[in-house]
Order: C-alpha cells, then sequence, then structure tokens
C-alpha cells in the first residue's frame, strides 16, 4: 500500500489531465464544480489601532489618522489581522461579496475568529465526506496515507540536514532518526484502526523533533530547540514552528471552503466544537516540508535574533519585528515554484494546500482510487 507508485495510483477519469492546468489559469467555475484560482495575496496587518476600510476597490488602512496603505482588493484573498484593530462595516461587506476573508489574531498569533462572505461549496460533496467519517475502512486508509506522507517527508528532512552535518556524531544521529523513521512507517500498513496510528504517529514525531537542535546547529544567534512545547511555546524556535504552523492550517481552511469541503468534518484529529479538524488532518503531510524547512532556514540564515522575540515567565512569542520578517519570507517562500509530484506540474508552494484538497475531492466524486498525499522529492 505504501510505495510510490500505490501513492500515486492513477485516476479512474484520468484526473491528472483535469487538475494539471490549474496553477496556471485565473480563477474560474468549471463544470466539475471545483474552483480553479491562481494565487493571490494575503494582507497581514500588524499595527496596533489601525483602522481597515474600503474606497475605490481599495482596501486602505489608517493609523492615527494618516492612511498608511491602499491595495487593490482584486489582487488579494485575506486579510489577517494582528492585535486590537477596527474593521469597517464597508470593508466588511466588500470582502464578503468578493471571496476575501477576514481572520483576527491576538497579538502572538492566537486564532480568535474568522469573516467569509457565502461559501458555495457543494453539498453533495459535504453529504459525501460527512458519510465517509462512519466508514471504517475509508478513515483507516486515509489516516494511514496521509501519517505515511508525513513520516516520509520528515525522514527527507532528517536526511537532507545529515548531508550538510559537519560532525560524524551528528550525522550518525540524524541517520539513526531515518532508520527509526522508517521502521514506523513500516508499521503504519499492520495498524487496524486509527488510535493505534496516532500512537505511532506520536513515536514517530519525538523521534523527528528530537534531532531538531542539530538541524538549527548553524544558526548564528545560538537559539536551542530542546523540546516540543506548544500552548504556550517555551522558546523562540518553538514560537516560530507554532505561527508557521498557525498560518498553514489558516490557509488550508481557506483551500478547503474554496474547494467546496468542510474543515471541521476530519478523520484523524478529534472532532471539537470551533476545531479544524480535517484541516489539521490534511496539514500533517506538509508540516515537515513547509514549514519545519521553513523555520530551520530562517534560523541558519539567521534572520531571526534574539530581539524578535518577546518572553514572560511562562512563554515566548514573536513581537511585532518578528512576525514582520518572518511573513515577509513566508510570502516569499509561498511565491516559489516546485514541482507537483502527482500532477507532476511547476505550482507554486503556496498552491499546494489547494492542489490537495481538490485531490481528496476527487476521491470523494469518485474520480480518483485514493487520495495521493503530497510526498516532497
Amino acid at each position: 500500500m505504501f510505495t510510490e507508485g500505490a501513492l500515486y495510483a492513477k485516476s479512474k477519469k484520468n484526473c491528472k489531465k483535469i487538475l494539471r492546468s490549474f496553477a496556471q489559469r485565473s480563477k474560474r467555475r468549471n463544470r466539475g464544480g471545483d474552483t480553479v484560482k491562481k494565487l493571490l495575496n494575503t494582507l497581514y496587518v500588524l499595527t496596533p489601532e489601525s483602522y481597515l476600510f474600503c474606497r475605490n476597490d481599495n482596501v486602505c488602512v489608517q493609523v492615527g489618522g494618516e492612511e498608511k496603505l491602499a491595495v487593490p482588493a482584486l489582487t488579494i484573498d485575506s486579510i489577517v489581522c494582528f492585535g486590537k484593530m477596527t474593521v469597517s462595516t464597508p470593508l466588511i461587506q466588500y470582502c464578503g461579496e468578493h471571496g476575501i476573508s477576514v481572520t483576527f489574531l491576538s497579538e502572538h498569533g492566537h486564532f480568535m475568529g474568522r469573516f467569509y462572505g457565502p461559501v458555495s461549496g457543494n453539498v453533495l460533496l459535504r453529504k459525501k465526506q460527512y458519510e465517509e467519517m462512519n466508514d471504517e475502512k475509508f478513515c483507516r486508509e486515509f489516516v494511514q496515507t496521509i501519517l505515511y506522507a508525513k513520516i516520509r517527508n520528515s525522514k527527507l528532512v532528517l536526511m537532507r540536514a545529515a548531508r550538510v552535518c559537519k560532525t560524524e556524531s551528528g550525522k550518525e544521529n540524524l541517520q539513526k532518526g531515518v532508520t527509526q523513521l522508517n521502521e514506523a512507517a513500516k508499521k503504519l500498513a499492520l495498524c487496524e484502526n486509527i488510535d493505534s496510528l496516532r500512537g505511532i504517529e506520536g513515536a514517530a514525531a519525538t523521534v523527528y523533533f528530537a534531532r531538531f537542535d542539530q538541524m538549527i546547529a548553524d544558526n548564528p544567534n545560538r537559539f536551542c530547540f530542546e523540546t516540543r512545547s506548544r500552548r504556550p511555546p517555551r522558546n523562540e524556535v518553538n514560537a516560530a514552528l507554532s505561527f508557521t504552523y498557525m498560518l498553514l492550517t489558516r490557509e488550508m481552511q481557506s483551500a478547503m471552503e474554496t474547494v467546496g469541503l468542510d474543515p471541521a468534518a476530519g478523520y484523524l484529529h478529534t472532532l471539537r466544537p470551533g476545531r479544524a479538524s480535517f484541516a489539521l488532518d490534511m496539514l500533517e503531510e506538509l508540516r515537515a516540508p513547509l514549514c519545519d524547512r521553513f523555520v530551520i532556514s530562517l534560523f541558519n540564515k539567521g534572520q531571526l535574533s534574539q530581539k524578535d522575540f518577546d518572553k514572560n515567565e511562562d512563554a515566548v512569542y514573536l513581537n511585532e519585528r518578528g512576525r514582520r520578517i518572518l511573513l515577509s519570507s513566508w510570502q516569499k517562500r509561498k511565491s516559489e515554484e516546485i514541482l507537483h509530484p502527482f500532477l507532476e506540474e511547476k505550482i507554486q508552494i503556496g498552491m499546494i494546500p489547494y492542489a490537495q484538497c481538490m485531490l481528496f475531492a476527487r476521491v470523494l466524486r469518485g474520480d480518483l482510487d485514493e487520495y495521493p498525499p503530497f510526498v516532497w522529492r
């Protein structure tokens, strides 16, 4: 089940041809119900007490009574506000009419709420998504697939780090981690229920994060990872990881709503009111190649320093300066192109969540035999 060939099983109806050109074409609606779109920008508003309003199809930002920015609304598909600020009612209405989401986060990046206009998703697609939640075989196989991709992508990050490691002991430790992740991936196929799969995933994550310090060993500011901590993050590296995971979760949720899937109806993560469980499911395979590699690069290149973080007794968070640096690099990273392993077409990195959601929707419609996860090559 978990070979490259099996993961990329060909479509019953040659789905690859249907999806192939989505990255090069502007947004439109096709007869199959998929939304084909191009990557637009996200407007991040970081300055406290900002006032956002709409004027002549522009999103404007005012600070202290002075207009600081005016962005053509046609160039953005989302607005993210950090901390306390005001958004005018006409702008909210405009965003709802034009498919622009508005997300509100605390100054530390905690999710507060999100506004999105009418959702035009296919009700039959969502109905099928809900039905599959009761199919034990479908759930188990889907979770096996995404966790295999997660473990394999994590393994490749370790292998990449081992190639550039400067000490023999470090290389040996990273290679040991690769071996352990290989064993974990093999165990997935033997699991008969999702709880067992969760256990293997947790053990694999422990192996992976135990070697994270070695992957940022070249950072000039001597940051340490130590261990994975969240809610709250206990050090600078964890703060950057949690913030980046939050960004990708928000983008995955938006992609699902665009395609017509329900971000809350997941198969791996426990269902809870207000939790985007399915967005978190689909995020798993993307954490290592998109988020972890990005954060490792930020630290090893010295782009983040001690003055980019605020600390208290219990937590460490990116401050406004740090968020600006990270978000600027994140936007640049999203615009870079890679070869999608299943579509075999170059797409922008920021389009990967959308591509994976489209592929899952094709599984629900019966156009694909099984879900092809994003396996980094």
